[in-house]
């Protein structure tokens, strides 16, 4: 998982400000200000070369025709409720599965992942489940449905009110601070950071699966 940690930190501070129409969006009603609103839901996400895994009918053999199959998630489907002290997250999503010898049926069984990091880079949790694909005898194709959850303590995921304060001050044109970026304070940035989650879904995939992946 080292290899998504660069892609996380970048998107981490978008992230914690996402999830209502207008957050982020300068607020002129009495000077000028950050509207944010934050309700500490993760995000989610498929963290890149993950997102399908690629099963060959030879062993040790990644060449093109000794694909057995290829699955992908897709179509995932988020819910949270964080009304909690504890923060519940759910997401449901589809693995579409694609054979090439569609002879007989088949049965595969593919593990997958939910892994919940804090702070862009901070693995505090990690679950493996199982999604099971039934071919149909003569079909190339077949489907699944498979879910992932993931609590997350309340007050970890929700900024300090100081830190509120800051970012959404009200700043009238002529202040000395008028044209600072809230964001620029490494205080607010680090918490930020710190109280930001994401809820990651992938294929649980070996060093090769992972390999043929990412350099393929």
């Amino acid at each position: 998982m080292k290899f998504v940690a660069k892609v996380l930190v970048a998107g981490t501070i978008l992230a914690s400000l996402a999830g209502c129409a207008k957050d982020g969006e300068l607020d002129l009603s009495s000077g000028v200000g950050i509207s944010v609103t934050r309700t500490g839901c993760p995000s989610v996400a498929v963290p890149d070369g993950t997102g399908d895994i690629t099963l060959f009918n030879t062993a040790g053999s990644q060449d093109a025709n000794a694909i057995e199959l290829v699955a992908t998630i897709t179509n995932v489907r988020p819910t949270c409720n964080s009304t909690g002290e504890k923060i519940y997250s759910q997401a449901s999503f589809d693995i579409q599965a694609r054979r090439n010898d569609v002879r007989g049926t088949k049965t595969v069984t593919i593990p997958y992942f939910t892994t919940v990091v804090q702070g862009g880079s901070a693995v505090v949790a990690k679950r493996v489940g199982q999604a099971t694909l039934q071919f149909a005898d003569g079909e190339s194709k077949a489907s699944a449905t498979a879910q992932a959850a993931s609590y997350v303590d309340g007050n970890s995921a929700r900024l300090p009110a100081e830190i509120v304060q800051k970012i959404t001050k009200k700043r009238k044109p002529g202040d000395s601070d008028a044209a600072l970026d809230p964001m620029a304070d490494p205080e607010v940035r680090a918490a930020v950071v710190r109280s930001s989650f994401e809820m990651l879904i992938g294929f649980q995939l070996t060093e090769e699966q992972l390999r043929y992946n990412v350099t393929r």
